[in-house]
């Protein structure tokens, strides 16, 4: 095993048992490297580790120089910390066992500033540039504005200005916006432009800085659709948190945490996130590392401090240290559920003709007709474990499949997570053939729906006798089942279905709480960030545990366990 694995692999154990501090999306990212290692070729698993593939481009970064402050002047090269090489390692280390093609795509990297993310970029660009055995390879740097793409960039050509054998043996050729390696004609440089002015670019390698400030998607769109031609061309994105959660940038984000949650497969996309947890105190000195992982190094604790006493005294100051230097997204709302735990109460073996007849049973409905999924939630409480069951069935038409843009839609359907109605509009009709089935099964109690969209629908059932409730879509009923059902899935007493789509769904939901009564509301981020499974769920669920508990709102603010 060579230097830079050795130094990847400690720095993977002292994550996992705590001697360094880092974030749960940290943690999450060692763990599923770790797990990837003790996995042996198949043919569902096609890739290998090459350790020598892995250490590749973390020897070729430490011979460029430092090009910046007191290790420039002293002529000092690049030294890779530990986690440095854990990312690095795992992106290039993975191949096919046949042949020989990097596993991953796309790489996504987020942490606070000052953590040498522009060196080890330009490191990178250089490597994909020379090194990477690509002919004819094209490698960018690309932002919103030239001034931001040409920082990496003229770090590159800085470093290859100073290392003169990249001129003499690798035969790179500076000139003022671009390199150039004449014998593989290739070409580096930097990219700032509108998506309509990137066409016809053929991608081997492109740097994303700062993606967070991309106020449209056309940029990444561009260069990920440039990418096709080439087999394993590698997008790179290195970013710090922002504001904006309906951006491209967050979208990614989420589509990273959701393959570390497990929620999603996508095993040709890395990501890491070094942020603080929920629930860390900002001003707190000893969390300060989980976002910025390169403190005492390139970060000093001094200097984050004087940060941290600037946002205390002026209010305006506050957002940008928590986004630049701790890494944290600023917005009025937060992720609802541990997905882990959520992952933990899911039961394959459960299903709906699992639910015993006539059992006592609540039925939450949330209906839609072209692009949302309706959903039907049928819970019933289990006395023989002390648990409630959850299942749910989603129903969504076949063009809104189509034209999702879910890639794991498609294959949800197939295996029977959604049923599909034909044509463009989902048929009620298959829904309502449903609850009159469970109605006459089960001893029905309510069928929680929300008027605002049912309300011709649901009349028509409740002439014939089926006992539907309006609920009101308001905070003031949303606020107690939220925390009740977040807590009986932490608690363990809640058991699922384990459908896949619902697992997404949840991991969707966000909850925005009242500056002024405290009060939360389900929400989500997105349009395509389905919840619809969810507000079900917290229908009948709600509806069941007020029946059960005759609790008021303050009784659950302060005590949410009462299942």
């Amino acid at each position: 095993m060579n230097e830079y694995v050795e130094r990847a692999q400690h720095y993977m154990r002292d994550v996992l048992d705590g001697t360094i501090p880092t974030c749960k999306w940290t943690r999450l990212a060692v763990q599923r490297q770790a797990d990837n290692l003790l996995r042996e070729p198949s043919e569902d698993w096609p890739w290998v580790f090459d350790a020598d593939r892995a250490a590749r481009p973390c020897a070729f970064i430490e011979l460029l120089p430092h090009i910046k402050g007191k290790w420039a002047r002293d002529g000092h090269k690049l030294e890779l910390e530990p986690w440095q090489c854990f990312i690095l390692t795992t992106v290039f280390g993975w191949v096919h066992a046949e042949t020989g093609m990097r596993r991953f795509l796309e790489a996504y990297e987020e942490e606070a500033r000052k953590n040498g993310k522009s060196a080890k970029g330009s490191g990178l660009l250089l490597y994909m540039l020379t090194a990477d055995g690509e002919h004819g390879a094209e490698c960018y740097t690309a932002a919103t504005t030239r001034d931001q793409a040409r920082i990496v960039f003229d770090d590159a050509k800085a470093m290859a200005e100073r290392s003169p054998g990249l001129r003499t043996h690798l035969g790179v050729a500076i000139m003022q916006h671009s390199l150039t390696v004449a014998h593989t004609h290739s070409k580096a440089g930097p990219l700032a432009a509108e998506g309509s002015t990137l066409d016809g670019l053929n991608v081997h390698f492109a740097l994303l800085d700062e993606l967070h400030a991309h106020k449209t998607r056309a940029v990444y769109d561009v260069i990920d659709s440039a990418r096709g031609a080439r087999e394993q061309s590698l997008l790179w994105t290195i970013t710090t948190a922002g504001t904006d959660r309906s951006g491209i940038c967050y979208e990614r984000r989420t589509h990273v945490t959701k393959i570390l949650d497990r929620v999603v497969q996508d095993e040709r996309v890395f990501g890491i996130i070094y942020t603080l947890d929920d629930g860390d105190d900002h001003f707190d000195p000893a969390v300060w590392i989980k976002a910025n992982p390169n403190l005492g190094k390139s970060v000093q604790l001094d200097e984050l401090m004087a940060q941290a006493s600037k946002a205390q005294a002026m209010p305006s100051a506050l957002n940008n240290f928590l986004t630049k230097r701790l890494n944290v997204w600023v917005s009025g709302e937060s992720p609802w559920m541990d997905m882990r735990a959520w992952e933990k109460c899911g039961n394959k073996a459960l299903s709906i003709e699992f639910i015993p007849d006539g059992a006592t049973v609540y039925m939450g409905l949330d209906l839609a007709q072209k692009r949302d999924f309706a959903a039907l939630t049928l819970v019933w409480f289990i006395a023989s474990t002390g648990k409630w069951g959850v299942c749910t069935r989603l129903y969504l038409n076949e063009l809104a499949v189509q034209e999702s843009g879910n890639a794991h839609l498609s294959g949800w359907a197939r295996q029977g997570y959604v049923v599909v109605t034909d044509g463009p509009v989902t048929d009620f009709d298959c829904i309502a053939d449903d609850m009159r089935t469970y109605c006459r099964r089960f001893d029905v109690q309510e069928i929680a729906f929300d008027p605002a969209l049912s309300m011709y629908f649901a009349g028509t059932l409740m002439e014939e006798g089926l006992p539907l409730v309006e609920i009101a879509q308001r905070a003031m009923f949303f606020t107690p089942a939220l925390i009740q059902v977040e807590n009986l899935v932490l608690e363990g007493k809640l058991v699922h279905d384990g459908n896949p789509v619902m697992a997404w769904m949840v991991s969707n939901l966000v909850v925005k709480v009242s500056k002024f009564n405290e009060l939360m509301s389900p929400t989500k981020e997105r349009p395509e960030n389905k919840i619809d499974g969810v507000i079900s769920m917290l229908m009948a669920l709600g509806r069941a545990l007020q029946q059960d508990h005759s609790a008021s709102l303050d009784d659950f603010l302060k005590n949410p366990i009462i299942v």
